[in-house]
C-alpha cells in the first residue's frame, strides 16, 4: 500500500570504501476497490493516525531524496577537510599525506599553509638532499614543494635530476616510470628548466605503451599478466610527462594509439541509475584492488593531463564527462582523508581541463509550495562552483507522474544577478499541485563556449508542488437500502469540531462523499483516502474511499457487510483520513459516531479477531513469586562433630610421634648439588601434594584437584626416582668400602 524504503550502500567488488549510498524509492501497485463491492483491509494497524503521520512525512522525504540533485563543491566539504586532515605536531605522517592535505585546503580556498609549511619544508628537503630516497618520495616531496615554494639549493636538483633520469633509462614497471618520468616534469616546471628533456623520449614513450592492452587497460609490468583500470590513468599521466619532456616531439601514430586507447577504455565505464558513470576495478589480486573512487580518480587524472600535452583533442562524448562529474558530486562528502582528496583533486582536474568544463545545473528547492507562492530557483556552476559563462536557461517542458505524455513550455527562465540563479516567475496555469518532471536546457550566448563546457542536451529534475487542498461537498447521508431514498442528511465541516451522530440498522446504507480542489481549483486525488469505523469494544474496519472524477464517495451497505462486521452491533466511531505527499493540510479526522442495529449472528458466524496486546505490557511489573525452601536437614550435635574431627586428626600426630621414636634425622641427605636439589624437590613435591589436600577439602573442587595431581604425578616420580638411585648408588658404594 504505497511505498517501501531501500538504503544502499554499493561496494561494488568488495570495495574497501562503501562511498556510494543510494536512497531508492520501489513503487507497489494499489488496487483501489470501487465503492459497490467494499472490502476491509486485513492487518491494518490499530492506530491510523499514526500510520497516515508515518506515510505522508515519510513520502514527503522519499519524494525529495529519490532523485539524486547534483550540487558542487560548497562549505560542508571545507568542514570536512579540516576535520580530516588534522596535522600532529604541525607534520602528517608521510609526505603524500601532506600532499594530499595541501592540494585539498589549495583546491577549497582554504589557508592551512602558516601551520604546515615549517615541518613540511624540514621534510621536503631532508627527503631532496638524501641521495637514497626513492623516486616515490622525491614524487611527493616535489608535489608538496610546488605548493609551498620551500627553499632548495638549485644543486639538488641537478644531482635528482641525473638520477631520475637514470630510473627511467632502467625502469621495468609502470610505477618507476610514472613517479620518475612525474618528477621530472614537477622539476621542469618549478625550476624553470626549459632544456630538460629525456635522451630517448619515443624509445621510453614505447616501452610505457607495451603495458597496455586491448581494452584499454594497463599492466603494472611485464611480469604481471593482469590489467588494470588503474593503472591506465598512471600510464596515461606518464606519457603525458613524456611528451612534456620530449625534444623532438613524439610519433603522432604512438599518440592516436594511445588516443585510441583511451576510448577503448571508456567502453568499460560503469553507470548508476541518475547518470554518473565510473570505472571500477578489475584485477583479481586483492592487495592491488582499488575502489571505483581511487580507480575513477585514476583515470580523470590521466586522461585530462594527457589531454593538456597531446595535439588534437580526444572526441570523448560530451555525456562521459559530465557523467564522472556527477559521479564525483554524487558521493557527497566522503569520510576518509585519502578519499576526500580523490574527489576534490579530480574535480579541480574537470575543472579545467581541455576535453570540456562540466557545467552542473541544480535546483535549491524542489518541493515548492502554491500556497506560500515559492519561485522555482535554478543554479548553473562549475563543479568547484564558479560561475558559469553568460547562458540561458529554458524550460522546455513539464511531465506530470499522473498523465501520460507532457506539457510543452519552451519558458525561458529570468536571471538574477544578486543571487546568481534563474529563476521562474510563474508556474503555467496547468500545472497545479502534484508531481512534474522539469526538463531544462541550457542555451550559450556565445557559441563557441560550446567548445569549452560540456552541459549535456537536457536536464530533468523531479519537482514537487504542494499546496493546501480544499474539501468541498463534504457530507454523510443514510439511505434506504431497497429505495435508495435519502433518510438521514447531514453535512460536514472540516474545519471545525462539530461531530455528527447517527443511527441505523442492517437494512440502510451510509454514503460519504466529498470533494477536494488545489488553490488553482484542479481536482485533487490524493494518495491515501481511508475511512475507519471503530467498534466500542475497539475493533477496527478500514476502507478505501474511491472516487469519481472531482467527486470522493464511498457507500457502506450494512446488509452486506453484517459478516465482515462480525454481527457486532452497538456504536461505532467514524475517522476519515486523507493524506498525500504533495498535500500541505493532511488530516486525520473524526466525523462522529454511528449507532448501528445488526441481526443476531448465526452459529458458524466468524468471531471478532483478538486484539493485539499492549507492547509495553511486557515492561510492566511482574507476578509475585511465592516459593518455599525445603527444611534443612537435622545435624549431629556440635560437640559430636568436634570429636570426629580430633579422630581424624589422631593419625598425623601418631606419624610425628613415630618419627621421632625412630629417629629421623638429615644425616643421609645428599651434600652433592644436583642430587641435594632432586631431593629438595622431592620433599618440596610431597609437601605440595599434602597441601592440595588441605586446600581441596577447603575449596577446591575435584577436577581442579586431579588436574594439579597430575602435573605432581609425574614430578614426584622423576624426583624421587632420581634420588632414589642416588640413595642405592651411595649404598653399594659404602657396602664395597
Amino acid at each position: 500500500m504505497g511505498k517501501r524504503v531501500i538504503i544502499k550502500c554499493e561496494t561494488r567488488k568488495k570495495n574497501l570504501h562503501p562511498i556510494r549510498c543510494v536512497l531508492s524509492l520501489r513503487r507497489l501497485k494499489v488496487t483501489r476497490r470501487t465503492p459497490n463491492k467494499l472490502q476491509p483491509f486485513a492487518g491494518m494497524g490499530t492506530s491510523v493516525g499514526g500510520f497516515l503521520a508515518v506515510v505522508v512525512s515519510a513520502l514527503i522525504f522519499l519524494a525529495v531524496s529519490a532523485a539524486t540533485i547534483f550540487e558542487p563543491i560548497s562549505d560542508p566539504h571545507r568542514s570536512a577537510a579540516l576535520e580530516l586532515f588534522v596535522p600532529q605536531d604541525g607534520s602528517f605522517g608521510s609526505l603524500e599525506e601532506t600532499y594530499g592535505a595541501l592540494r585539498t585546503f589549495e583546491v577549497l580556498g582554504v589557508d592551512r599553509k602558516s601551520e604546515i609549511s615549517k615541518a613540511a619544508c624540514q621534510s621536503v628537503v631532508k627527503t631532496l638532499e638524501s641521495s637514497s630516497s626513492p623516486p616515490k618520495e622525491i614524487f611527493y616531496a616535489l608535489k608538496v614543494n610546488g605548493i609551498l615554494h620551500c627553499k632548495i639549493n638549485e644543486k639538488v636538483f641537478e644531482g635528482i635530476i641525473s638520477s631520475l633520469q637514470a630510473t627511467v633509462g632502467s625502469a621495468s614497471s609502470l610505477f618507476d616510470f610514472y613517479f620518475s618520468i612525474r618528477s621530472l616534469v614537477l622539476i621542469k616546471d618549478e625550476a624553470s628548466k626549459d632544456d630538460l628533456h629525456l635522451g630517448d623520449a619515443e624509445g621510453i614513450f614505447r616501452s610505457i605503451k607495451a603495458l597496455s592492452q586491448s581494452d584499454g587497460r594497463w599492466r603494472f609490468s611485464s611480469n604481471n599478466p593482469e590489467s588494470s583500470t588503474y593503472a591506465a590513468g598512471l600510464a596515461l599521466e606518464a606519457l603525458a610527462g613524456v611528451i612534456s619532456l620530449s625534444s623532438p616531439e613524439i610519433d603522432q601514430s604512438l599518440v592516436g594509439t594511445t588516443k585510441n586507447d583511451i576510448l577503448k577504455l571508456f567502453d568499460s565505464i560503469e553507470n548508476y541509475d541518475d547518470g554518473a558513470l565510473y570505472f571500477d576495478e578489475k584485477v583479481v589480486n586483492a592487495h592491488k584492488l582499488q575502489g571505483p573512487l581511487s580507480t575513477t580518480s585514476s583515470v580523470v587524472r590521466g586522461i585530462t593531463a594527457f589531454a593538456a600535452v597531446a595535439s588534437g583533442s580526444l572526441h570523448i562524448p560530451d555525456d562521459k564527462i559530465l557523467g564522472l562529474a556527477k559521479y564525483f558530486l554524487g558521493i557527497g562528502i566522503p569520510g576518509d582523508a585519502k578519499d576526500l582528496f580523490d574527489q576534490v583533486d579530480s574535480l579541480a582536474c574537470l575543472e579545467n581541463n581541455r576535453i570540456g568544463v562540466p557545467l552542473i545545473l541544480s535546483l535549491p528547492a524542489t518541493v515548492l509550495s502554491l500556497t506560500k507562492k515559492d519561485i522555482l530557483k535554478v543554479t548553473v556552476n562549475t563543479v568547484l562552483g564558479s560561475n558559469a559563462p553568460p547562458l540561458t536557461v529554458k524550460l522546455v517542458r513539464v511531465l506530470s507522474s499522473n498523465t501520460k505524455g507532457g506539457l510543452m513550455v519552451d519558458k525561458e527562465l529570468k536571471f538574477d544577478p544578486s543571487i546568481s540563479a534563474f529563476f521562474l516567475d510563474a508556474f503555467p496555469r496547468s500545472i497545479g499541485v502534484g508531481t512534474y518532471n522539469f526538463v531544462f536546457e541550457i542555451v550559450f550566448h556565445d557559441p563557441e563556449n560550446r567548445k569549452v563546457y560540456v552541459t549535456g542536451s537536457q536536464t530533468e529534475f523531479p519537482v514537487y508542488i504542494t499546496g493546501a487542498i480544499k474539501v468541498d461537498n463534504a457530507e454523510i447521508v443514510l439511505l434506504d437500502s431497497d429505495l435508495g431514498s435519502i433518510e438521514t442528511q447531514k453535512k460536514l465541516d472540516f474545519s471545525g469540531e462539530n461531530l455528527v451522530s447517527l443511527s441505523a440498522n442492517h437494512l440502510q446504507k451510509l454514503r460519504l462523499s466529498f470533494k477536494l480542489t488545489t488553490p488553482l481549483g484542479h481536482a485533487f486525488k490524493p494518495h491515501q483516502a481511508i475511512l475507519k469505523l471503530t467498534h466500542e469494544t475497539k475493533v477496527e474496519h478500514i476502507f478505501v474511499v474511491g472516487n469519481f472524477g472531482e467527486q470522493f464517495e464511498i457507500i457502506l451497505d450494512f446488509l452486506g457487510l453484517v459478516e465482515k462486521l462480525y454481527y457486532l452491533s452497538g456504536k461505532y466511531d467514524i475517522q476519515l483520513t486523507v493524506g498525500d505527499a504533495v498535500m500541505e493540510n493532511s488530516f486525520v479526522k473524526a466525523i462522529g459516531d454511528i449507532d448501528l442495529d445488526l441481526p443476531e449472528p448465526p452459529e458458524k458466524a466468524p468471531h471478532p479477531p483478538a486484539l493485539p496486546a499492549d507492547p509495553y505490557l511486557k515492561y510492566g511489573p511482574k507476578a509475585e513469586i511465592a516459593h518455599i525452601f525445603r527444611a534443612p536437614e537435622k545435624h549431629p550435635p556440635k560437640e559430636l562433630s568436634l570429636t570426629f574431627l580430633g579422630l581424624t586428626l589422631l593419625p598425623s600426630v601418631g606419624f610425628l610421634v613415630g618419627l621421632l621414636r625412630l629417629g629421623v634425622n638429615l644425616k643421609n641427605f645428599p651434600s652433592s648439588a644436583v642430587p641435594a636439589t632432586f631431593a629438595l624437590l622431592f620433599h618440596l613435591g610431597i609437601a605440595a601434594v599434602l597441601l592440595l589436600y588441605v586446600l581441596f577439602w577447603l575449596k577446591l573442587d575435584l577436577f581442579t584437584t586431579l588436574k594439579a595431581l597430575a602435573f605432581l604425578g609425574p614430578f614426584l616420580m622423576f624426583v624421587g626416582h632420581r634420588i632414589l638411585c642416588h640413595l642405592a648408588s651411595t649404598s653399594t658404594k659404602l657396602k664395597y668400602a
